[in-house]
């Protein structure tokens, strides 16, 4: 039985603060790298060590290019979900092609560079004014600032682990990290949820184990799932994982039979199998 917490409205989500920190462990960690780190494999599929960092740098120049110099991005204006993420796949591929002329010394010097303007660019504006980009996993075609920068949060931390996990770095995963990853992640659940019918009050539990972790409640409400903090007792089902398994399961790093064994449902197995189904990224 799922232990219970007072149900509380979910708040907006501050991590401007955390993007220096984060970008000087990744100078840092990269800094640090061997030669033969570099060409290392990880969880990107065809992407090594080196491609994923060239893919930060590109991160940092398209925000800086897009929305602070308000360079439009090239080919026509994506239309559609597919359209945005065919769209993203496509300059993803293009860039890190002609990255790899780039030795692992200047992306990381570049990256010292592009990494204070990006921060800059996020602390100027309101967190509550317009986003540039609305965040998609989570069914919004526009979003708050606050929310635009968390994503991007979220994609920092998650390239960076996934070189420390390819390097056999020590992960960022404590609490000031992780929690405000998951605190974003979870947010895509409503949007994993949207065909889902079920009585109204129907509630499901979603409980993270860890140092990271909490729990949060999707309630069904009369046109939608609704997601809160805390949890109720009794739910049609509760979905239990670690901290662990939930930024790889919301991340596409845990799918399958891996994503039956590490995420428990119990109850409604039918409406907490499709918490297992939810991501948190582009795919």
């Amino acid at each position: 039985m799922t232990a219970t917490a007072p149900l509380r409205s979910l708040e907006p989500i501050l991590v401007l603060d955390r993007f220096a920190p984060l970008h000087a462990e990744l100078i840092g960690l990269l800094r640090r790298l061997s030669p033969g780190d570099w060409s290392r494999p990880t969880a990107c599929a065809l992407w090594s060590v080196r491609d994923i960092a060239a893919h930060l740098l590109d991160d940092d120049l398209r925000r800086l290019s897009f929305h602070r110099d308000r360079q439009p991005p090239p080919g026509s204006p994506p239309v559609s979900n597919a359209d945005l993420i065919a769209m993203v796949n496509r300059l993803n591929a293009e860039w890190v092609a002609v990255a790899r002329r780039m030795s692992p010394r200047v992306i990381v010097d570049l990256l010292e560079v592009t990494g204070p303007w990006v921060v800059d660019l996020f602390r100027a504006t309101d967190p509550f004014a317009p986003g540039f980009w609305g965040v998609s996993w989570a069914g919004e075609e526009a979003s708050p600032h606050w929310f635009d920068v968390g994503r991007d949060y979220t994609e920092r931390w998650l390239h960076q682990q996934q070189i420390r996990d390819a390097v056999g770095a020590a992960p960022l995963t404590g609490r000031e990290w992780l929690h405000p990853v998951l605190d974003l992640f979870v947010r895509a659940l409503p949007f994993a949820y949207r065909v889902t019918e079920a009585p109204v009050s129907t509630a499901v539990v979603i409980a993270i184990q860890g140092e990271a972790g909490g729990q949060w409640t999707l309630r069904r409400e009369q046109r939608r799932w609704g997601l809160y903090l805390g949890a109720v007792p009794d739910p049609a089902a509760s979905v239990s994982m670690t901290d662990d398994s939930a930024w790889r399961l919301f991340a596409k790093q845990l799918e399958g039979d891996a994503a039956r064994r590490r995420v428990t449902v119990v109850g409604d197995q039918a409406l907490g199998d499709v918490a297992r189904t939810a991501l948190a990224v582009l795919a």
